[in-house]
């Protein structure tokens, strides 16, 4: 299965959830790292490694496949 045809079939519940999970976390830590005022290094640390989280958590997530084929 190529990697085109991956993305355009369904994907499960659980990963659409987490899916959304991580475009909030990269949402959220985007936004903290292009603050326009004076922010802690910490805080910029934490921001960063929330915003790699979500966009591999979402690229991941987007990735998984429901099965067609039931074993039986």
């Amino acid at each position: 299965m190529k990697i085109i045809e991956r993305y355009k079939k369904p994907t499960p519940k659980f990963f659409r959830v987490l899916r959304n999970i991580g475009i909030a976390l990269a949402t959220a830590g985007g936004a903290i790292i292009a603050a326009p005022v004076s922010i802690p290094a910490t805080l910029i640390t934490v921001a960063t490694y929330m915003t790699v989280a979500g966009t591999v958590a979402t690229a991941v997530s987007q990735a998984v496949v429901s099965d067609e084929k039931k074993d039986e």
